[in-house]
């Protein structure tokens, strides 16, 4: 079927790479039918050289100008997803250059399968200059067989409930997923939380394929940061007591609204063959707050530890719900909190 398709490209002073993306975009084998750009307080030339490069074009332009503050990288996005009227939305960061074929892939993919929600894809990292530097996004990430497997078989919620594997700015998704997933919580990383909210009631597939530059930088801003490589991974070796107070809270923030979802049957409205969110979801997600919740509140002393993980071992936890296995037992038992 014909899919209309729309690009949410958030920017903060952005001039340096900015007319590089844009011109990926506009060089598309299939082109988008519009470009949401959503500014978070540019200071720069970012929206003139957009506004340069669209000179001529056939695709339309929707420009949102700044709010009175700056809103921070995930609710520029929902801002930016909001104004996307297309079929299909496709996220977008301001320094990263597309693949020609980028949209061409995402939309075979979406005709095989009307239940497709959500695809996210590998990419090829580059340093600032735009040399690649010999290892791909998902090698990055040590995206395992493993989890790929759960995610070609209809199980990606097990996966993006251990960790998120969607980086954003290879996200394409339908919009008939927003109406389960607005409003974004504050919790939640953009990407992260559209994965798994469309894990949830739906499917998602990660493509292997390399279909964007994903460039590596060290410019990015305070308040518009985007959720890079190293910042992903900067989270996970933040202390553990603030580390597991944060997974507890996003993993209690999941669990409400897929209650909700399944309770007013969101899932269902959705669309695009979307389903409700079945009793194995959500017995999953229950579980993983629960555990998450346990695990911010163990006791401080390393010995006192021990009996609490014990526990959660012997249920399976670790190796079902949390995204290092074997090695956050260690971290739960020896590291001080």
């Amino acid at each position: 079927m014909p899919y209309s398709v729309s690009v949410a490209l958030c920017t903060y002073n952005g001039e340096r790479y900015v007319d590089e993306q844009v011109r990926s975009i506009l060089s598309q084998s299939r082109l988008p039918d519009e470009v949401v750009v959503a500014d978070d307080g540019s200071t720069d030339q970012t929206l003139a050289i957009i506004r340069v490069a669209f000179e001529g074009s056939s695709v339309r332009l929707v420009v949102l100008e700044p709010e009175e503050s700056p809103l921070g990288v995930t609710a520029n996005f929902e801002r930016a997803v909001r104004a996307c009227s297309g079929d299909l939305i496709a996220l977008c960061d301001q320094d990263d250059v597309w693949h020609f074929d980028r949209l061409d892939r995402a939309l075979r993919e979406f005709d095989r399968s009307p239940r497709l929600l959500l695809q996210h894809s590998d990419a090829r990292l580059t340093d600032a200059d735009g040399r690649p530097l010999g290892v791909t996004l998902f090698e990055g990430l040590r995206i395992s067989p493993a989890e790929l497997e759960l995610i070609d078989h209809g199980r990606a919620f097990d996966a993006y409930l251990r960790r998120n594997l969607a980086t954003g700015a290879t996200v394409v998704f339908r919009r008939s997923l927003l109406e389960a997933a607005l409003p974004f919580p504050r919790e939640w990383v953009h990407d992260e939380w559209l994965a798994i909210v469309a894990a949830a009631i739906g499917a998602t597939q990660a493509l292997e394929a390399q279909l964007i530059d994903y460039r590596q930088h060290g410019s990015n801003q305070i308040g518009v940061q985007k959720p890079t490589l190293r910042y992903k991974i900067g989270r996970m070796l933040e202390p553990r007591a603030d580390r597991y107070q944060r997974l507890a809270e996003r993993s209690a923030v999941l669990r409400s609204r897929l209650e909700a979802l399944s309770a007013a049957g969101a899932g269902a409205r959705a669309g695009a063959g979307a389903s409700s969110v079945d009793e194995r979801v959500l017995r999953l997600a229950r579980q993983k707050a629960s555990f998450e919740a346990a695990r911010a509140h163990y006791p401080r002393a390393r010995l006192l530890r021990l009996g609490p993980v014990l526990r959660q071992w012997r249920r399976g936890s670790y190796r079902v719900l949390s995204s290092q296995g074997d090695l956050d037992i260690a971290r739960d038992v020896l590291q001080p909190a």
